[in-house]
């Protein structure tokens, strides 16, 4: 009897579709009323981010086809840089998801902020941002069937709202508030785009998963990377329309002051019902979004316990196979984040935690991203494809660096501490692994 296992494959158009949506989460949400404090001209960094993006996505894609053993990004480090690679980019993944989740929290939070105006203060922002923390930690508590049922549904509450701005906005557009939030701090050029990277690059972190679907893909070599960028791509165009129509809309000093940027042009659009419809909705798709997260997050540090580089403790799962102890500790590290970043406002907060998140995240991509001319070599591949590959892979790392150097001072500071400190800890695995040579008196 001949085998169907090709024919329940999924293809080039599925995949593409696949890709674009796990990438349009909750990273947008916030981002409209960050960037209208650079301007419109952060369209511009907007295209800068699209084609860096492209490039990232298309070396994990070859990465993840040439390398045939689990561990992701982390064993594409090995690749070059030996185990100590291995360790460092899944510790710094781990703290960039940490980061990422309470800045998810954060945005859920200024989307309730209408609902609940007594959340302006500070301290109270707080207790909401743990409120949500431990709510969605709980929810993961059930196992990975549900939290999968759950974060698949809640992720359209905002991809609809985002893509339905994208193509009847327009028709409320008007191009003079556009112009006149161009440039309003009337910073050159340059440094306008340089603001705008870190805030446009968080809206594409994820796409290290892109390709994390090779076996299920017919004919992986060719779609996976076609995949990658098609996907990519239709993310990029979303984005900037979305962005770019926004600013039309809404006066910029009134779109940089908002916590909840997409209800309010509902709002503008429609009328306050609808943009409370939307602001609800970007509610349940962060929940959803920080649910994924969550449990991504504790996979992750399973993970590098089950290969001796975590603590055990962080291995150890219930009969649903939760790893709730690695969770609750993970959660603890998240609220000593929500207590350091606390801020009079939340889009500070938020940028605050944005910036942070993007150059942790960009230790394990440049770490990752510069194994594929090893994995290329090992797997003998014509001299076109090493050209081809070597090159994106390099303009990928470039622009990981420019990624790096955009998120500012006090980022890169304390995002180099929080790094410096994982050597600390493989410090420790590397002598727990070492045998003496010499036996102790």
């Amino acid at each position: 009897m001949s085998s169907d296992t090709g024919t329940k494959k999924m293809g080039l158009v599925g995949l593409t579709v696949l890709v674009a949506v796990n990438m349009m989460g909750s990273g947008i949400i916030m981002l409209p009323a960050s960037l209208a404090q650079v301007g419109a001209i952060s369209m511009l960094s907007w295209i800068v981010t699209a084609l860096g993006a492209m490039c990232i996505a298309y070396t994990f894609a070859k990465c993840g086809a040439f390398c045939k053993r689990s561990g992701g990004m982390s064993a594409y480090a090995e690749e070059a840089h030996g185990k100590s690679s291995f360790f460092i980019s899944s510790y710094t993944y781990y703290v960039c998801l940490v980061i990422s989740c309470v800045a998810i929290a954060v945005s859920a939070l200024g989307y309730i902020k209408p609902f609940m105006p007594w959340l302006d203060t500070p301290i109270h922002t707080f207790f909401g941002v743990v409120a949500i923390l431990i709510f969605t930690m709980v929810a993961n508590f059930g196992g990975a069937k549900i939290t999968g049922q759950i974060s698949a549904f809640t992720v359209w509450g905002i991809i609809i709202p985002v893509a339905g701005l994208s193509i009847i906005g327009w028709w409320w557009f008007d191009p003079q508030t556009f112009m006149s939030a161009w440039n309003p701090h009337h910073d050159t050029t340059m440094h306008s785009v340089s603001s705008g990277i870190a805030l446009t690059l968080w809206a594409f972190l994820g796409i290290e998963s892109a390709g994390a679907n090779s076996d299920a893909v017919e004919n992986p070599e060719r779609n996976v990377p076609l995949a990658v960028l098609f996907g990519t791509g239709f993310a990029a165009i979303i984005y900037i329309a979305s962005t770019g129509v926004i600013q039309g809309i809404i006066p910029n000093a009134e779109l940089s002051a908002s916590t909840a940027p997409f209800g309010l042009v509902f709002s503008h659009m429609f009328n306050p019902m609808v943009g409370n419809i939307v602001t609800l909705a970007a509610v349940i798709a962060c929940i959803g979004s920080l649910l994924g997260w969550q449990f991504t997050n504790a996979q992750v540090s399973k993970a590098a316990a089950d290969e001796g580089l975590f603590p055990k403790i962080f291995a150890k799962t219930n009969k649903a196979g939760v790893p709730i102890a690695g969770m609750l500790i993970m959660l603890t590290a998240e609220i000593i984040l929500a207590v350091m970043t606390i801020s009079p406002n939340l889009i500070s907060q938020f940028n605050a935690l944005l910036n942070l998140a993007v150059f942790i995240n960009m230790v394990p991509y440049i770490l990752s991203m510069t194994g594929l001319e090893v994995l290329l070599r090992k797997n003998m591949v014509s001299k076109k494809q090493y050209r081809l590959g070597a090159t994106v892979g390099t303009l990928a790392v470039l622009y990981s660096i420019y990624g790096v150097y955009a998120c500012g001072a006090t980022a890169v500071f304390g995002g180099t501490i929080l790094t410096l400190l994982g050597y600390i800890f493989y410090g420790f695995i590397a002598a727990r692994d070492t045998k003496p040579e010499v036996k102790a008196n």
